[in-house]
């Protein structure tokens, strides 16, 4: 895939930076950014915009498996829409991430200004125009400040 436009890495940065300040804060987990691959029980090799694995799952996992693309489903996915990406894959992907195991994702579409929150069992709640989001139970005591992700 070609690289990101530059307002789009930029989003990219500051969700990236709140998901892994948080992580390193809490010690709850790993977090990762879109250039980190996953294997997931279906065989698929994924990379989400932004991911986390909790520290007893990552931890699990052997040093060799860490080094490549780690046989695990995170947690937590992010996927963040830039202009070239399309919902109905977005949106796939997202379904995906679900029955191989994540808890929670996030579809940010800063081109709306909504977010879609994907949880397992779950209808995909859609927010328009939210100002920040909680990690809920997932990511406890993240609040997300879509400040430079969904707005500028």
């Amino acid at each position: 895939m070609p690289p990101a436009g530059t307002d789009s890495g930029g989003r990219n940065l500051e969700l990236s930076l709140q998901v892994g300040l948080w992580a390193k804060r809490t010690g709850l987990g790993r977090a990762f950014d879109s250039s980190a691959g996953f294997t997931l029980p279906n065989g698929a090799i994924r990379s989400p915009d932004v991911s986390w694995v909790a520290q007893d799952r990552w931890d699990a996992l052997t040093t060799e498996q860490k080094q490549g693309f780690a046989p695990i489903c995170p947690d937590f996915v992010a996927e963040l829409r830039s202009p070239t990406d399309r919902r109905p894959v977005l949106r796939s992907k997202l379904r995906e991430y679900l029955a191989q195991g994540a808890r929670l994702g996030w579809l940010i579409d800063p081109i709306r200004r909504e977010v879609e929150i994907y949880r397992p069992g779950q209808s995909v709640e859609t927010l328009k125009d939210p100002t920040s989001l909680s990690g809920e139970g997932v990511l406890p005591g993240l609040t997300l400040d879509l400040k430079g992700i969904l707005f500028d």
